[in-house]
């Protein structure tokens, strides 16, 4: 697998993000049977160098399967740290799981923003999404205050590692 890093509004990046809000959807489906993809207010601008980085993992025969990118955070009233790189937009396409795509672009990802004199990487997953959970803390993540978008929301989980 080739990753690269690829601006966040690339049209590879848009049919990436399409499908994982559509997972969204699906897990975090209400009471009615409605569902939402992640809310959180994001644009290209976050993830360009040396504020943050997107990076998208290509098959050999050239298409998308995996994304994940971070971008800086300070403190403020949704509950940040300074020094925090954010963690967002991590997925991998079904037919691509289980090849170590998520923890590769995690590991490149922690790297980069390291590099980018970042001092924590944070994300919030949900309880829909064991798989996350599981690679975030076997990958050294722990649990840590609630921020960001769904601070408030019962089914939220914020992660903290420091870099």
């Amino acid at each position: 697998m080739d990753i690269r890093p690829t601006p966040y509004d690339h049209p590879d990046a848009v049919k990436l993000n399409d499908a994982v809000q559509l997972e969204y959807a699906e897990r975090y489906k209400d009471e009615e049977g409605d569902g939402e993809g992640d809310l959180t207010p994001l644009d290209a601008t976050m993830f360009a160098p040396p504020q943050g980085l997107y990076l998208i993992a290509y098959a050999p025969e050239g298409h998308p399967v995996a994304t994940g990118g971070w971008r800086s955070q300070e403190a403020d009233d949704e509950g940040y740290a300074d020094g925090d790189a954010e963690l967002k937009r991590m997925y991998v396409i079904p037919e691509a799981r289980g090849l170590g795509l998520a923890r590769r672009i995690l590991g490149t990802l922690e790297a980069d923003a390291r590099a980018a004199g970042r001092t924590r990487m944070v994300l919030e997953t949900g309880t829909a999404q064991p798989e996350a959970i599981a690679l975030y803390t076997s990958s050294g993540y722990e649990p840590c205050a609630k921020f960001g978008y769904y601070r408030d929301y019962p089914n939220s989980r914020c992660y903290a590692k420091p870099l």
